[in-house]
C-alpha cells in the first residue's frame, strides 16, 4: 500500500423539524437570495472567492470562501433530482486549500407534519488520503447549516 494514500467512508443522517410550511423550507434551498441568507458559516469567513447557483437537474453549484485565519473551502455541486417540495439530490466534492478532500451524494427530503415541515439530510461520502478521518466533521458541519437554517426560518437571519 502506498503511504498517505488511503479511502474512508462515512454516512449520516440528520433530521429536524421546523416550524415553517413545506414551500418556506423548500425556498430557502431554490431560490438563490434565500440560499445566500443563511448557507454557509456566516461571518467565519473572511472573504467570498466564487459563488455560482445553477438550481435545476443537471445544474451546478459552487461556494468557495476563505475562513478567517484559516483554510480555502471549495464546494462543487451537481443537482441530480430535484422533485419540488419533495426532495433534492445532489453529488458534491469538497476542496480544502486546493487539495481534494471529499466526493459524497446527498439526500435531502421534505415532508409536511403537523405545525410545518420535517427535513432529513442523507449524505454519504469518501474521504481521501490525509482527509481519511474528516466523516465526523462533515456530520458536524452539516448539523450546523440545519442549525443556521433553523435561525433563518424563524427569524429571518442566521
Amino acid at each position: 500500500m502506498t503511504t498517505g494514500r488511503r479511502l474512508a467512508r462515512s454516512g449520516f443522517t440528520l433530521s429536524r423539524d421546523y416550524p415553517a410550511p413545506i414551500e418556506r423550507v423548500w425556498d430557502a434551498f431554490a431560490d438563490e437570495a434565500e440560499k445566500l441568507s443563511w448557507w454557509g458559516a456566516g461571518d467565519a469567513f473572511e472573504e467570498t472567492r466564487e459563488w455560482a447557483f445553477d438550481f435545476r437537474v443537471g445544474g451546478i453549484d459552487i461556494a468557495e470562501a476563505k475562513f478567517h485565519n484559516g483554510p480555502v473551502s471549495r464546494y462543487v455541486a451537481t443537482y441530480t433530482d430535484i422533485v419540488q417540495h419533495n426532495r433534492i439530490v445532489t453529488t458534491y466534492d469538497m476542496w480544502l486549500d486546493g487539495e481534494h478532500m471529499s466526493t459524497s451524494v446527498a439526500s435531502l427530503e421534505f415532508d409536511p407534519v403537523d405545525g410545518g415541515t420535517s427535513f432529513t439530510h442523507t449524505e454519504h461520502g469518501v474521504f481521501f488520503d490525509r482527509f481519511w478521518e474528516d466523516g465526523v466533521g462533515r456530520e458536524q458541519g452539516t448539523k450546523g447549516l440545519i442549525e443556521a437554517l433553523g435561525r433563518y426560518l424563524t427569524t429571518g437571519s442566521r
